[in-house]
């Protein structure tokens, strides 16, 4: 019985936290179980699952990348550069920032795979390249329309009404972020599931050795998970810079924490016990409600950080002790 409990726990005792944040916060207050109130929830989670989707990624195979902060924060910069300062279109703008976050995995797949560097060593190294990067470029000024330029003059360009469409518009009513939220996490669940790309991935992540011998291409494997990572922080990237309208410095470094702790809190979805997408976009889902619920009940801002930290500690407690019991057994 009681080991029945614990694996009913496990597979089901995140979507019943999330019910039961659900249900305390709209009896808290009225306005929280609202059409209007959940679709802000979903727009606030949309950027977080895109950069928890490519730390997904880079678990699967048996990795990690701290490097996704960072690199939204100067797919951000970059972005509105391209259009303020010089106005470019909009569609050089998605490939450029897109560019960027794939040079960035091709980096840390360099270090990681070629050079044999740890992964947590090696994205480190990487978060704090690109982090001086981004405020180097922008001498640690936000870029909005009609800044004042070094010359004296402002920006000659500005954000796109079409752009901002992407973080700010709406398709059928629902906000355009949630759309595209939702078409990522199906295509990369179907990815993992039967393509034999996902497939590799998740057999490279279990046994890199066993992998080795059974004819997959480890290396490449694992390269294209990083390189997948930062392309998928790049897009958060893009939809954060459309969503705010401005090219904000260190836009990103809230977000590494709240894409790992939605990744451990997807492990313990259903039973999965491993990296999922379904599991990770319930993970941040997790986070958005419980953010969105302390700001309506006038909780201290500061106090998120608190609430972010003990969140991932009891997924991570979860997890591991699920795990353990699991080998044990």
């Amino acid at each position: 019985m009681r080991e029945k409990s614990l694996d009913f726990i496990f597979k089901f005792g995140s979507l019943l936290v999330i019910a039961l944040v659900i249900l305390f916060f709209s009896m808290w207050d009225e306005h929280f179980f609202t059409y209007a109130n959940l679709s802000d929830i979903l727009r606030s989670i949309s950027i977080t699952t895109f950069v928890a989707i490519g730390v997904t990624f880079s678990l699967t195979v048996d990795g990690f990348d701290l490097s996704v902060g960072s690199t939204v924060s100067l797919t951000t910069v970059v972005t509105a550069a391209f259009m303020v300062w010089y106005e470019q279109p909009v569609v050089v703008v998605i490939i450029v920032a897109l560019l960027i976050g794939a040079l960035v995995g091709l980096l840390n797949a360099l270090l990681i795979v070629k050079i044999r560097i740890p992964d947590m060593l090696a994205t480190l190294a990487v978060m704090y390249i690109v982090g001086g990067i981004h405020k180097t470029y922008t001498k640690g000024y936000s870029i909005y329309n009609n800044m004042p330029m070094p010359d004296g003059s402002t920006a000659p360009g500005k954000f796109s009404d079409s752009f901002l469409w992407l973080g700010q518009g709406k398709l059928l009513g629902i906000p355009v972020p949630v759309v595209l939220m939702i078409i990522a996490v199906i295509a990369v669940h179907l990815f993992f599931k039967y393509t034999r790309w996902g497939r590799q991935m998740y057999t490279t992540g279990g046994n890199e050795e066993a992998a080795r011998l059974s004819g997959v291409r480890v290396r490449r494997i694992r390269t294209f998970a990083y390189i997948a990572s930062g392309i998928f922080a790049a897009i958060g990237g893009i939809l954060y810079a459309a969503r705010v309208g401005t090219g904000q410095i260190d836009a990103g470094a809230p977000m590494m924490m709240e894409s790992v702790a939605a990744v451990f809190i997807g492990y313990s979805v259903l039973g999965a016990g491993r990296p999922n997408v379904i599991g990770t976009f319930f993970g941040a889902i997790l986070i958005g409600v419980l953010l969105n619920g302390m700001t309506m009940m006038k909780v201290q801002y500061y106090a998120n950080d608190i609430v972010k930290g003990v969140v991932l500690v009891l997924a991570l407690a979860v997890t591991f002790i699920h795990l353990s019991r699991r080998r044990s057994g």
